[in-house]
């Protein structure tokens, strides 16, 4: 039996379709000197590039 990768877990969501959806970082701190267009596209979840997704999908093994 495989563990799940728990630091992947935590990052990671898997779609209904099989994407990894992953929040932006750098929305915790020094949010004064960032533009609100940048806040903005920070705070919007992003589904992960279909090359990378594979391996993260192996860590993952009871999604």
């Amino acid at each position: 039996m495989q563990k799940t990768k728990k630091s992947v877990a935590k990052r990671f969501k898997v779609s209904a379709k099989g994407k990894l959806i992953y929040r932006s970082p750098g929305t915790r701190h020094i949010a004064s000197t960032k533009s609100s267009k940048q806040k903005r596209r920070l705070g919007k979840a992003k589904a992960l590039s279909e090359t990378h997704t594979p391996p993260l999908l192996r860590c993952l093994p009871h999604a």
